[in-house]
């Protein structure tokens, strides 16, 4: 079995691996909030939000693959070595993944993977090797490669704020005569707005795998042209799947109780608000953070009904972490490649 071969194998296993612990991470900012409002329980919850999940890749088209799939340019470079860089990168972002979730931290795997890979790329083989856009912005005013991932990820919780805030403010409008056992009907209305929010994250996050792992394809030589396969899709569909039902509990407590006590209505509008969100960012080829949208979401609610009730320090703790995320992510994928690098030589 040739070197390629090898490389290829272990950075498609990675891939996945990444696809999971992204749905696994993840699972918390789709299930927190309908388990923190009581609508579900966690075993209706996974299972719900696990098939509307798996629907996402499936139907969700591949235009964040696309973009995902070329920020970086590793076509000129043989391909032991670009195998190797993404392996690298990958390794980075999974080893932030899971270092978030053990602390129980809201991250974001999009900064990670964004991050890993660039960070790596970079110091490897150059920082021309990175899509970064400025030029295409600055001549064409054209959002493309870095640019336009950065971009995404940093209007995505912003938007994401102001849209909680709004919607939360027109739905209290809406119901200033209810009576509580409007929150009845407000639990059961969860049950769309929950699926509608896993068919657009898997729609967004697993098309990110999908992006590297069709890359991973095109630079060992099995395809000629940036299309991503069916079977692509399906894989990464499973295994972001698989991730979800497997659930992040820890950050669990952090979306559903520590922002914000949140109750059906305001699980409702978050919902509502993080589903519309990031599909129309599906659409659009703009890979976004869930975790961003969601977390931003509560924040923007609470914020709408009662600002002091909200846990601003743990808002800070999480955007702390959104700001590490990146440099993090790249540290740990350099770390992997100097340490491969080292095993190499010594092996020779």
């Amino acid at each position: 079995m040739n070197t390629v071969l090898i490389l290829a194998i272990a950075a498609v296993v990675i891939v996945l691996l990444f696809d999971y612990t992204n749905g696994f991470h993840d699972a918390a900012n789709i299930v927190a909030t309908v388990i923190a409002s009581r609508a579900m329980t966690p075993v209706q919850a996974v299972l719900i939000v696990g098939f509307f999940e798996f629907l996402g890749p499936l139907l969700g088209g591949t235009a964040v693959a696309n973009t995902i799939g070329t920020f970086v340019s590793l076509g000129d470079l043989p391909s032991t070595v670009s195998l190797a860089i993404i392996v690298c990168g990958l390794a980075g972002a999974i080893c932030w993944n899971l270092l978030t979730w053990w602390r129980g931290i809201p991250s974001s795997s999009s900064h990670a993977l964004v991050g890993g890979l660039a960070g790596v790329v970079a110091v490897a083989v150059g920082v021309d090797h990175v899509a970064w856009g400025f030029g295409e912005l600055f001549l064409h005013g054209r959002f493309t490669g870095v640019t336009k991932v950065l971009l995404a990820l940093l209007l995505s919780p912003l938007i994401g704020f102001w849209a909680g805030y709004f919607l939360h403010r027109l739905m209290l409008f809406l119901l200033r005569g209810a009576k509580p056992s409007i929150n009845r009907h407000l639990r059961r209305a969860q049950f769309l707005t929950a699926a509608g929010l896993a068919f657009s994250h898997g729609a967004n996050d697993a098309q990110k795998s999908m992006g590297i792992l069709t890359l991973v394809l095109l630079l060992g030589g099995f395809i000629h042209e940036f299309v991503v396969p069916f079977w692509v899709i399906l894989a990464c569909a499973t295994s972001i799947t698989l991730g979800i039902m497997s659930g992040g509990w820890r950050i669990v407590r952090t979306l559903g109780f520590a922002i914000y006590k949140v109750r059906p209505l305001h699980a409702l509008d978050s919902q509502l608000t993080s589903a519309g969100l990031i599909f129309a960012a599906s659409l659009a080829g703009a890979p976004v953070s869930t975790t961003h949208v969601v977390a931003t979401s509560i924040m923007g609610i609470g914020a709408s009904e009662r600002p002091k009730a909200v846990r601003w320090a743990k808002a800070e703790e999480i955007s702390i972490t959104w700001l590490i995320t990146m440099p993090g992510a790249a540290l740990a994928a350099i770390v992997f490649y100097f340490l491969m690098q080292a095993s190499m030589k010594f092996a020779g």
